[in-house]
């Protein structure tokens, strides 16, 4: 008798990724197939932002309570941001090396390049500018959880959880049905993670096949040659930088990779890291990561640490300045490095971040904010590889983290790592 066809995964999630591409390229331009497939996307990404809260409230409160102790949380804390800084300071730094050794804006004919609506980015730019950076730390404190919680407010949930937290372990034995009920709530929010996965392959199939029938492949022509130089900076970056900073800490970066490759092929084909989050912190820390350094480094990544999408916006401005033939010094670029650095960190969480942040910051030394209409087509394209470098590098900085901090289960590691690549 023949077995049952077990499909793992990752396969069904890549012949979705493939279905998808085959039907939005038969029907390209057709906007029935648009309106039937899109929302099947959105269910799938309604299901995944409709989890994600609940899971980082409930895992950090009980990672935090746990814990109980301010000051290794402080030590953490400090020590996360400083690595956060430091590697995606060195994203910016490739992204500007590459654009400058292979300038892929030059000699590209603009006529060819077809524009696209950019007012509802520029009107969402103009107001996190507005905001200044001492707003933007004010609005880490929630005045209002609940409304926090509904708009995906990322920074004032970890703010409001790690307090929560606190708080929980403060009152000792009174804390610990409180305690129970949020662990509680992470263990059924996993069992929910996992059925919402099953619908993975089918918005997957969906999302890209909307991306392709609207765009279609001819539209990275024009612009091939960004395309190509983003997704070799993202390549050279993983390998050599964070393997790198893996090797220094005893982690091979491409066995890592292996590890967590259905996560990655999940975030690529639907540009959203959010998928992911739920099974990234469930991964590591069956990799030996605890729980409250897990839940703490991961929900703050999404933050504060998208090596991705820092190096994206770093060729995007030079390639920019490049097609309107405006040669930047080298005082320019740092002050275009020193601009990212903090707008990058400030408004994560907001729909397109990526041109957000190239809005607030292309002003600064002059380059004309119209260039980013020539991009915007292949926009979704080039998400798809800066989401992923995002999960390795959210997922590499919780084991850095552990390892720093000396609590990182080695037998454990040891464990999974045989178990998962054989």
């Amino acid at each position: 008798m023949l077995k049952k066809l077990k499909i793992s995964l990752a396969a069904q999630i890549l012949i979705g990724l493939v279905l998808g591409v085959i039907v939005g390229a038969v029907f390209f331009g057709n906007e029935d197939v648009q309106s039937y497939l899109q929302p099947l996307g959105d269910i799938f990404l309604n299901l995944i932002k409709m989890i994600v809260v609940p899971i980082i409230i409930s895992t950090l409160i009980v990672g935090v309570a746990g814990t109980g102790d301010m000051k290794q949380l402080g030590r953490l804390g400090g020590k996360t941001l400083i690595y956060f800084e430091v590697i995606t300071t060195v994203a910016i730094v490739v992204g500007l090396l590459a654009a400058n050794l292979f300038q892929p804006g030059a000699g590209i004919d603009m006529n060819e390049l077809q524009q696209t609506d950019i007012s509802s980015y520029v009107e969402t730019s103009e107001q996190e500018e507005a905001k200044g950076t001492f707003q933007i730390i004010v609005d880490i404190v929630p005045k209002n959880i609940i409304n926090a919680m509904a708009e995906g407010d990322m920074l004032a949930i970890i703010f409001f959880s790690v307090i929560f937290g606190l708080g929980v372990a403060a009152i000792g034995e009174r804390g610990k049905p409180v305690l129970a009920f949020f662990q509680g709530t992470a263990d059924a929010m996993f069992w929910v993670t996992n059925l919402v996965m099953k619908f993975a392959p089918v918005g997957v199939f969906a999302l890209i096949g909307v991306t392709v029938s609207k765009f279609g492949v001819e539209s990275l022509i024009p612009l091939g040659k960004l395309a190509i130089l983003v997704y070799a900076a993202m390549i050279f970056f993983v390998i050599v930088v964070l393997g790198i900073t893996a090797r220094i800490f005893g982690i091979n970066i491409f066995k890592l990779i292996r590890m967590i490759k259905d996560e990655l092929l999940l975030a690529f084909s639907t540009s959203s890291s959010e998928t992911v989050l739920p099974r990234i912190m469930l991964k590591t820390e069956k990799m030996g990561a605890p729980k409250d350094i897990v839940s703490f480094v991961i929900p703050t990544g999404y933050s504060f640490n998208l090596d991705g999408s820092t190096l994206y916006q770093a060729i995007a401005a030079l390639f920019i300045a490049q097609m309107y033939g405006i040669d930047l010094s080298i005082m320019e670029q740092i002050t275009l490095m020193l601009v990212l650095m903090v707008t990058s960190k400030g408004i994560a969480g907001v729909p397109g971040v990526s041109f957000v942040v190239l809005l607030a910051t292309l002003g600064s030394v002059g380059i004309p904010l119209e260039g980013l209409a020539f991009i915007a087509g292949i926009d979704r394209i080039l998400d798809m590889a800066r989401t992923a470098v995002n999960v390795v590098g959210n997922t590499l900085a919780a084991l850095v983290m552990a390892k720093w901090e000396k609590r990182f289960d080695e037998k454990q590691f040891a464990e999974y790592q045989a178990a998962n690549l054989k």
